[in-house]
């Protein structure tokens, strides 16, 4: 678990704490209608994919301001042994350069095992390389990938958000 410590990252909007907790379908997706994450995913199946993807992260963790409001996630898969893949990690437009996505690269590495134990990996886009870059990650020479998925892009928008809790009724 998170201690109070090394889980509170005071920002000018307020202290933030950060957990490790699940997040439902909906209150993701409304949260990435607020960061530049809602543009990682594909249309295909978008909602039916985010319910798999918010239930079955091993590692989840929340940043959350003082109205419990997420205002960061990083989701993690981890062998708890060797690796830790960090499949999605956003941060709310308004607390973006607080320090919250780079303590949460670091508290998933130490709940996946620790720096000692645990090597990162992170597929990212070109805009967040300088980031991961300066959290100490270094671009890869042996990843490989397989990509004939359904992939259309698009972008999570408040409409979006309409649509899901529609669909939910």
């Amino acid at each position: 678990m998170i201690d109070e410590t090394e889980g509170r990252v005071d920002t000018a909007r307020g202290p933030v704490r950060i957990v490790e907790r699940k997040i439902s379908a909906e209150s993701y997706i409304e949260f990435l209608t607020r960061t530049d994450l809602g543009s990682q995913y594909p249309r295909e199946r978008f909602f039916e994919r985010i319910e798999k993807l918010v239930s079955h992260a091993q590692i989840s963790l929340l940043a959350l301001n003082e109205a419990d409001e997420a205002v960061g996630v990083c989701f993690g898969l981890t062998d708890f042994a060797y690796w830790l893949m960090v499949t999605d990690l956003g941060v709310d437009r308004d607390y973006t350069k607080n320090g919250i996505g780079s303590r949460m690269v670091a508290l998933a590495r130490a709940a996946a095992g620790g720096e000692r134990d645990i090597i990162v990996f992170i597929y990212a886009n070109d805009a967040a390389v300088p980031f991961y870059e300066k959290c100490g990650l270094s671009r890869s020479r042996s990843m490989m990938e397989l990509t004939d998925a359904d992939w259309t892009d698009f972008t999570v928008t408040p409409e979006t958000l309409a649509e899901y809790r529609a669909l939910k009724g």
